[in-house]
């Protein structure tokens, strides 16, 4: 269909104005918009720069909502291990080392928004197994009750069992040492600790193996590679620290309040101590966390941009090669507010269209990621997410619902900005020039 006979067919759904103008986004104008964009052989090259252009919108939102997902769910991730492992607020003596640590953990245990305290003994090891090298590791000494509370490692045990854990003197490692190392439930872990017994010729390094009572995958690579967890009391006479700990592990109901509850630690405390709370230890890894989200979302922005001005390059193409229809509807009536209305629809309807199949083609990847990780790793028949550099074990996604509605928001404001220029350019285009060679 030509352009003249497109436009004629358009005539009879044109209002009567006595004015000239038809209402604005009227049922005419969408229309002629979609008559427009619609693809025709002889405009193939249009269709294909219009194509281009939706293709460049939903990518580039599809890559910023899956980007930004796996940010937060990163940063979701990370913290749920970290704080399920360490304590919210942590209590340590500011004079004599804490001989009480019983009587101070039941008082702190009465605070009122307090879920979880732990005694807790630690010190660094170099760990043997029956294979490999010797590695560093952390051993962190809890009381055995204290363990079973410890949820983040109590529930995910994958090998042996906490109650075997419970009952005997041996130790916890994780899963990852444990295949690094060789070791199953019932084999020897040995410990050798720089601090030992000091004899007349010096310190000498103590020497201890301990039977594997349980295996834990807590899904933290660091965790599950460098962590040893023994009975309290065994703890202390390994270290030489019998009758203490050297800090007191407060976990309580809100994390992101917890200076709300540091003045009622202190003051149950009932001696001299020193707190400090897991967002001032761990504040230069959470900060560049968000400083690399909001680099990431800057840099992605960048792609929907640059797809917006496809779209700016395929309407400019669209009014070149539609000059003749949009003079004849100027001739028959339509103003230049509605020519310019219909261009902005076209061009943010490319917008539109292509938000719409970005925002179901991220939302589909961020729900499927870790079957998509899956099918990655059996393709290229290697781990594409080593765990060992990426701290996780799976990749994670976790949608934020106002973060998604800001992507779209950007798009298609971007979208409508793109189609103001060629728009204005049909708007101004003059139908006597148009059609004086016709």
């Amino acid at each position: 269909m030509t352009d003249a006979a497109a436009t004629q067919s358009t005539k009879s759904t044109t209002p009567a104005k006595t004015d000239g103008r038809s209402k604005p986004f009227s049922t005419f104008e969408r229309m002629v918009a979609w008559r427009f964009l619609k693809p025709r052989k002889q405009e193939r090259a249009v269709s294909i720069v219009t194509i281009i252009s939706l293709l460049g919108v939903t990518l580039g939102v599809a890559a910023l909502i899956i980007v930004m997902a796996v940010m937060n769910g990163f940063r979701a991730e990370l913290l749920d291990r970290i704080l399920g492992l360490n304590g919210h607020i942590i209590v340590q003596a500011s004079d004599t080392p804490l001989e009480d640590y019983d009587e101070v953990a039941k008082r702190i245990s009465g605070v009122e928004g307090v879920t979880l305290v732990l005694p807790l003994l630690e010190g660094q090891t170099l760990a043997t197994g029956n294979v490999g090298a010797g590695t560093g590791a952390l051993v962190r000494g809890l009381r055995a009750e204290d363990f079973g509370k410890l949820e983040s490692v109590a529930n995910n045990i994958k090998e042996g069992s906490l109650e075997a854990y419970q009952q005997g003197n041996g130790v916890a490692i994780g899963i990852r040492m444990a295949q690094n190392m060789g070791l199953i439930v019932g084999d020897s872990l040995t410990l050798v600790s720089p601090e030992g017994d000091v004899t007349p010729f010096g310190t000498t390094p103590r020497v201890k193996s301990y039977t594997v009572e349980a295996i834990f995958e807590m899904g933290m690579s660091e965790y599950d590679t460098s962590i040893v967890f023994m009975q309290l009391e065994e703890a202390q006479l390994y270290f030489n620290q019998e009758g203490i700990v050297q800090v007191i592990e407060v976990f309580v109901e809100d994390p992101d309040a917890v200076d709300e509850f540091k003045t009622d630690v202190v003051a149950a405390a009932e001696r001299p101590v020193i707190i400090s709370d897991w967002q001032q230890r761990n504040s230069a890894f959470f900060s560049a966390l968000v400083i690399e989200r909001n680099a990431m979302f800057l840099i992605l922005s960048i792609v929907v941009i640059v797809a917006s001005l496809n779209i700016i390059s395929s309407l400019i193409m669209l009014v070149k090669e539609k000059g003749r229809g949009i003079a004849i509807l100027r001739t028959m009536g339509a103003s230049q507010n509605s020519i310019l209305r219909i261009f902005i629809m076209a061009g943010t309807g490319v917008g539109l269209v292509g938000t719409a199949a970005g925002v179901v083609l991220g939302v589909l990847i961020c729900l499927n990621i870790k079957s998509i990780q899956r099918l990655m790793n059996w393709i290229s028949g290697t781990d594409v997410w080593d765990p060992t550099v990426r701290f996780l074990s799976e990749i994670p996604a976790q949608m934020d619902f106002a973060e998604t509605a800001s992507v779209i928001v950007l798009a298609l404001a971007l979208s409508f900005l793109a189609a103001i220029i060629p728009a204005r350019r049909a708007a101004k285009l003059d139908p006597v020039e148009a059609l004086r060679y016709e």
